[in-house]
């Protein structure tokens, strides 16, 4: 219905009710003239007083067929609030004589208030009962719906239940609740039984035929998660679960939208929320450049910062297609923004010059480098001269050309490095930190653990070799990694940004990512989650750690010592603590030992270039190549080349 027709209901509805009032008042004497004067006064004071009230609160621009508590609360005080205004009149209306005792009843005006409440709450909540009612019958005219249990009887639950109550398209029936509340069993939420708790799941689905399991728990830990999965394996029934509030945010789903359980699930735990206040402060209205633009990080920084209004916001990488990519989408969704689109290797320094002279960024987030670590181990000059050579680079120009901010985003492998890569990420760490102590501007590193489904990482390795049919290999059963999501990588790089102070010398973050994850159990969680079984469709194979592989990767050497930053979920190394020291011969040394290091590794003399990477970076440990050949005579085929301990 219209809202027209509601208020023309009204006026009739209102026009008849202060008679129906009086008649149950005084029965058949209100059919006597005797009330007539004051039956009229007080039906035009009603509508005089009623209907502007109605309008105002906003009760003829509402859509009914979805009222809820709220429009209830909000006809209750209108019609309270319009009761009381009639009463007041009515009762000084009579003291001064303008209506008689002897015409109408003091009581009127409060009978007449009930009245209106039941006539217009009636004929507004009448119409949701008219649609859900319809809905019903449009169900039981589908085919057989699934038979659901929901595990979670909160807020997340209830939410479930009004979208299949709501939804005519919604195939889905739901036969109850299970919830770990001892409290809420035997309850009814939404006219929905809650049947008991998680461990009861398995019998459930046996006693009630339950086809799907649907978890509402999106804020819950993956401990609790892998448990609910469990018990759905053992009763053979299928789960999904709800999103997560950080990616309804994202805009990676929406907020009524159910999705299979994924693997962040199992390893989930209390997300980490960055202070969006301050960080928007940082950016908003800022030049800023992310390098790496195209990368999995570098991508979701871009999102996130376009979000902060800068004033612009420059994307430099090496990836073409990526590039276009993550441009075509910060265009589409953020029109309004500034965005310069720059392919360019972040070695090349004359063609750096002039991209900085172009956009003068002053906060730089740099995001490019090459992070393999078996094929870093085969590729050193390429390690050396774009993780280290690269941020070498970037951090010389940032300087004379006024960057304010820097943050480097480094990886749990620059913590005693025993690989190539680990060790060129400990060399960038340490060139952002000189140039902190040497400028007095917060340039800052932020360490990494692995980045779930970001390019080339394990998981979408997995389910690659899942996809094939098997078999899945892991290098070792005890293996085991540091884990977080793409969206917290991006957060705890922005909040590290606001984080980095003056004159401190050179910060480097550390996000608390809970407890390192076993890569066996993350296999067997993907495998399970794809519907196959461990041992019967595929197969779990072990391959032995590939060269520059720790069994177990840590956050913090030993020297360092670290506090929790203002964010309660972030670490954050002392400067004068964090390993970053010049070493024998002071700065002047170490800049001349990392230059030559860069300048062998361009000009491929790799003895001299394991050699300086060692000394640079100890912990490093310095290989004996069964094939090292000089200059141009390197054999092609890098294959060849078997590293050995000493």
């Amino acid at each position: 219905m219209r809202n027209r027709y509601f208020l023309l209901l009204d006026f009739l509805l209102l026009s008849a009710i202060p008679f129906v009032s009086l008649y149950l008042r005084v029965d058949k004497d209100a059919w006597s003239g005797q009330y007539t004067q004051g039956l009229l006064l007080l039906t035009a004071l009603g509508l005089c007083v009623k209907l502007p009230m109605f309008y105002a609160m906003g009760l003829y621009r509402r859509y009914w067929r979805y009222a809820s508590v709220d429009d209830l609360t909000t006809i209750v005080l209108t019609v309270g609030g319009a009761a009381a205004v009639i009463a007041a009149i009515f009762l000084i209306a009579r003291t001064l004589d303008v209506i008689t005792p002897a015409e109408l009843p003091r009581s009127m005006p409060f009978i007449d208030g009930v009245l209106t409440l039941l006539a217009v709450g009636g004929t507004r909540f009448s119409v949701r009962a008219v649609a859900s009612a319809r809905r019903a019958r449009n169900k039981n005219d589908q085919p057989e719906s699934k038979r659901v249990l929901v595990v979670g009887a909160g807020d997340a639950g209830a939410m479930i239940v009004r979208e299949m109550q709501n939804s005519a398209r919604v195939r889905l029936e739901l036969v109850g609740f299970v919830d770990d509340d001892w409290k809420k069993h035997g309850m009814s939420i939404l006219g929905v039984p809650v049947l008991g708790s998680r461990k009861d799941i398995p019998q459930l689905v046996a006693d009630y035929g339950i086809q799907e399991v649907i978890i509402a728990m999106p804020t819950v830990s993956g401990k609790v998660i892998r448990e609910i999965v469990a018990l759905c394996e053992v009763a053979r029934v299928p789960s999904r679960t709800m999103p997560g509030i950080y990616e309804i945010l994202s805009g990676r789903v929406g907020i009524s939208q159910l999705r299979s359980v994924e693997i962040e699930d199992l390893l989930r735990r209390e997300p980490v929320q960055i202070d969006s206040e301050e960080v928007a402060r940082m950016l908003a209205g800022t030049r800023v450049m992310v390098t790496g633009g195209g990368g999995s990080i570098g991508s979701e920084l871009c999102r996130q910062i376009a979000r902060c209004g800068p004033a612009q916001l420059t994307l430099l990488g090496h990836g073409e297609n990526s590039l276009f990519l993550i441009a075509n989408e910060l265009q589409r969704k953020w029109p309004g923004l500034l965005l310069d689109v720059i392919v360019a290797d972040i070695r090349d320094r004359a063609r750096l010059q002039a991209v900085f002279e172009q956009t003068c960024p002053q906060i730089v987030f740099h995001a490019a480098a090459h992070k393999h670590v078996p094929l870093m181990e085969l590729n050193a000059e390429e390690a050396i001269t774009n993780n280290a050579g690269g941020t070498r680079t970037l951090v010389q120009l940032a300087e004379p050309n006024g960057v304010e901010r820097f943050v480097l985003i480094s990886s749990d492998k620059a913590v005693n490095p025993i690989n190539v890569m680990g060790a060129t990420k400990r060399l960038a760490e340490q060139i952002v930190s000189h140039a902190a102590r040497r400028t007095g501007r917060p340039y800052v590193s932020v360490r990494f653990g692995n980045v779930l489904d970001s390019r080339g990482s394990v998981v979408p390795i997995l389910r690659e070799q899942i996809t094939r049919g098997g078999p899945v290999t892991v290098t070792h059963p005890d293996v085991s990694r540091y884990f977080m999501t793409i969206s917290e990588a991006a957060q705890l790089v922005l909040q590290a940004a606001a984080l980095g102070t003056p004159r401190a010398g050179g910060e480097v973050f550390v996000l608390d990512m809970g407890e390192p994850i076993k890569i066996v159990d993350l296999a067997r969680d993907l495998i399970e989650l794809s519907g196959q079984e461990v041992g019967r469709g595929i197969e779990i194979v072990f391959t032995g750690l590939r060269p520059g592989e720790k069994l177990h990767e840590e956050l913090f050497a030993a020297e360092e010592r670290y506090r929790r930053a203002r964010h309660e979920k972030i670490f954050v190394i002392c400067p004068s603590n964090n390993g970053t020291s010049a070493g024998d011969g002071g700065p002047a040394s170490w800049e001349a030992r990392l230059a030559y290091l860069i300048e062998a590794a361009q000009a491929g003399r790799s003895r001299e270039m394991h050699q300086l990477l060692s000394e640079l970076v100890p912990t490093y440990t310095l290989p004996r190549l069964s094939v090292i050949v000089e200059g141009n005579d390197r054999k092609s085929n890098t294959h060849d080349i078997k590293y050995q301990q000493p």
